[in-house]
């Protein structure tokens, strides 16, 4: 069964308490390892660091013993062989017997002895003269014969021995079942160095912990201040306000968090914008038509539904005004999948020169009936990268947009060209133009700058021009003179083909 931590409030832990608490945890597991290895383990790791390098002194010397067998030799001075004794002080230097006591002894007596002892031997008492530090050693005290008898008995071993309140440490070998060699050394009082420890680790541990708990409190305050400021912005994008945004304070991951805030705020907001756009959109323009459908229907219902003529006009109004309703909401629809951006189609090459020419076609018996005239120019091989549909529905807006503001003479122009890398489509007429005043505005939902009175049309073909063009990221504008016509024109990067 899952439970989670609470506090005393009953509520989860903050993540700043979170951290301080781990904070302090970790440091009382610190003070804790610390006080496990220098109260309770100090000892024992001492005294096994000492075991191990006196048996390492006591190994050396075993191996000497081995390689001659026998070592006395009552015809040398000190009763041992010459060679032995020669090779063994070339090995004992003060690094190997500084601070030990060294004897090489068999049953009988001690055979060969070295004290660097600073204190009282264990092994080998000094009887001091009052007065002076010099004075008789006893090389086979009781206390060494009875060792050398055990191990000559029992084999290898280790003894702590105490003389005058000095600890010692002796590391004995059994070499050939004859010889024994016994390496010895003073202990230090770690047993009262630890106690010491021991007696300041609650200062140290208080002094660790306080340090901790304000460490961690400032780094859990440092840490948690961008995500309160997350926070804060996520409830302010509940309330409404969209364009709240966090500021970038460090470059990890809650940096790139942050970021990625940034940019849900911003795609929230344009889609709250859009959704506003299209209902302010819809509610406005689509009351015009509704109204004239209601009106005319009623006519007909209460007036004029004995009277064929009149009848048969007031419901070609209605139909006419049902279409433009249809065209509207389509309009709109079109509008705001493409200025959101879920109508872009995965991007393709393809021939834009080619799509213009079949395009241009498809109007050719519109032209007619309309009393204009198609000039097509293109260049050839003029690839471009992206959605055929949708450059479709943009070079179908300008033409049918130059076919509704033709002039006199019914010109209307499709130019493809290539130039220095980029491939420029226009699309012109010989209409009334466009006024300077009205030039920045042409592209805007609704925006109808030239004589339109009386002509059909719901004033978002080039609105949708502009969200396609801008969500491929194609440069676009328009050029005009008034009462000489105007020049629509787009342009993107051309590829070249290869063979």
């Amino acid at each position: 069964m899952k439970q989670k931590f609470r506090g005393f409030s009953g509520r989860s832990l903050s993540i700043r308490a979170k951290l301080m608490l781990f904070a302090v945890l970790l440091a009382a597991a610190a003070i804790g390892l610390v006080w496990l290895l220098n109260v309770q383990f100090l000892e024992p790791m001492y005294h096994n660091r000492i075991e191990k390098s006196l048996a390492a002194t006591a190994d050396m010397y075993a191996a000497i013993i081995k390689k001659y067998g026998v070592i006395e030799d009552t015809s040398s001075p000190g009763g041992v062989d010459a060679d032995f004794f020669a090779e063994i002080t070339a090995v004992s230097t003060a690094d190997v017997l500084s601070g030990k006591c060294l004897e090489i002894s068999n049953a009988e007596r001690n055979l060969v002895h070295s004290h660097s002892i600073s204190y009282q031997c264990a092994l080998h008492p000094n009887t001091r003269i009052a007065f002076s530090e010099s004075g008789t050693t006893d090389w086979n005290s009781l206390t060494a014969i009875a060792l050398r008898t055990r191990v000559l008995l029992q084999g290898d071993m280790t003894y702590l021995l105490e003389s005058s309140g000095v600890e010692q440490m002796v590391v004995c070998r059994r070499v050939a079942d004859r010889y024994v060699v016994m390496v010895a050394t003073d202990l230090a009082r770690i047993g009262e160095a630890a106690g010491v420890i021991g007696f300041q680790m609650p200062v140290i541990a208080g002094v660790v912990l306080l340090l901790g708990l304000l460490g961690a409190y400032w780094f859990s305050r440092w840490f948690t201040k961008p995500l309160s400021e997350l926070s804060c912005a996520a409830r302010e994008m509940a309330r409404g306000n969209y364009n709240v945004r966090v500021r970038r304070r460090t470059d990890d991951e809650i940096g790139t968090l942050a970021d990625d805030f940034n940019t849900m705020a911003a795609e929230v907001g344009r889609a709250a914008a859009l959704q506003r756009d299209l209902l302010a959109n819809i509610s406005h323009d689509l009351r015009t038509p509704l109204t004239l459908i209601r009106g005319y229907a009623e006519t007909v219902r209460d007036l004029t539904g004995d009277d064929p003529k009149e009848r048969t006009e007031q419901m070609d109004i209605i139909i006419d005004e049902t279409d433009r309703l249809s065209s509207l909401v389509n309009s709109v629809l079109e509008l705001s999948k493409y200025s959101s951006g879920a109508a872009g189609g995965k991007p393709v090459r393809f021939d834009l020169a080619q799509l213009c020419e079949e395009l241009a076609m498809r109007y050719e018996d519109m032209c007619r009936k309309n009393g204009c005239e198609m000039h097509v120019e293109t260049d050839e091989g003029c690839d471009v990268d992206a959605d055929p549909d949708a450059i479709t529905r943009v070079v179908h807006n300008l033409v049918a947009n130059a076919l509704h503001h033709a002039g006199g003479d019914g010109y209307i122009g499709v130019r493809v060209k290539k130039m220095d890398g980029y491939v420029r489509v226009e699309v012109s007429d010989h209409g009334a133009g466009i006024a300077p005043e009205d030039l920045p505005h042409i592209f805007d939902k609704y925006y109808r700058a030239r004589a339109d009175a009386g002509k059909t049309g719901t004033g978002l073909g080039l609105s949708i021009v502009k969200a396609i063009l801008v969500q491929h990221g194609w440069d676009f504008g328009v050029q005009s003179t008034p009462g000489q016509g105007s020049t629509f024109w787009f342009e993107t990067r051309v590829f070249n083909r290869t063979a």
